[in-house]
């Protein structure tokens, strides 16, 4: 049978989520886990990869298995097995055509930048931090440009292995809540460090930098260099992925897409 699992974790202690030979991964905590619980060896498929220290809120991964046990067992059994900075939310039974990365139609990424003159000292490695002041409706004026299907070469990094920088942004979203600055970003998919990238040239956007229309000159130019540096990977979180209704998977809920922070 075919099981999908929703699982979060904290990146800042592993090296990204794909297996590697030295281990380390958010994958290699995740498949010993499986292996211990399962007693055999078990390969599992995420729906979006995250980079070293890059958190997940709703990871969501398939796996095969001949084991038939309730889906309650799988979850508190693979979590017996996990760090404490890794934890699966829920698993469900799916049919055999259902893939983690093939079947999800969008991905929605929160980046969490503390914009303060002090850096924190309570959510090191949890939000990204910003001294200057910002500008929001700049900001919000410039992420309204990357809506639509945009061509995102401005924005990718330069080892991407995306077979096409055209995605579909669906949201681009910028709120304060406190002393918090929320960036939401859903798309059909996403390119290696895109949001981090996007994040950075926000950033200039609000600090008065460039104005709001640079977003779309550097759509247009399409020219990496151009854009702002790769913005810190502390603060990203692989928020939710989209389903079809088809295979009845849990939906996310707003209320556990913003962690416990500054200013809340």
């Amino acid at each position: 049978m075919r099981i999908a699992l929703a699982v979060e974790y904290d990146g800042s202690g592993f090296r990204g989520w794909q297996k590697q030979p030295a281990g380390g991964t958010v994958q290699d905590a995740l498949q010993e886990a499986l292996q211990q619980f399962a007693g055999m060896a078990v390969r599992v498929i995420c729906a979006g990869r995250t980079d070293a220290g890059v958190h997940a809120l709703g990871q969501v991964v398939h796996f095969d298995t001949p084991l038939d046990r309730p889906m309650h067992s799988w979850v508190r059994g693979i979590n017996t097995f996990l760090p404490s900075a890794v934890a699966v939310r829920w698993a469900q039974p799916v049919v055999n055509d259902f893939h983690a990365r093939a079947s999800a139609y969008a991905r929605h990424y929160r980046y969490l930048l503390l914009n303060r003159a002090h850096r924190t000292g309570l959510w090191p490695g949890r939000v990204g931090w910003y001294h200057y002041p910002l500008e929001l409706k700049a900001m919000q004026a410039g992420a309204q440009l990357l809506l639509g299907e945009r061509d995102f070469s401005a924005f990718r990094a330069a080892e991407c292995q995306a077979n096409s920088p055209i995605k579909f942004m669906r949201k681009a979203d910028i709120t304060r809540v406190g002393e918090l600055l929320v960036f939401d970003f859903e798309a059909s998919a996403f390119l290696h460090h895109m949001v981090r990238n996007l994040v950075g040239s926000l950033i200039y956007v609000g600090q008065g930098k460039h104005p709001p229309a640079w977003i779309g000159e550097l759509l247009t130019a399409g020219d990496r260099r151009l854009a702002a540096p790769t913005f810190a990977a502390a603060g990203l979180y692989l928020a939710a992925v989209s389903y079809p209704s088809q295979f009845g998977l849990p939906v996310a809920e707003e209320s556990w897409l913003l962690p416990v922070g500054p200013g809340s």
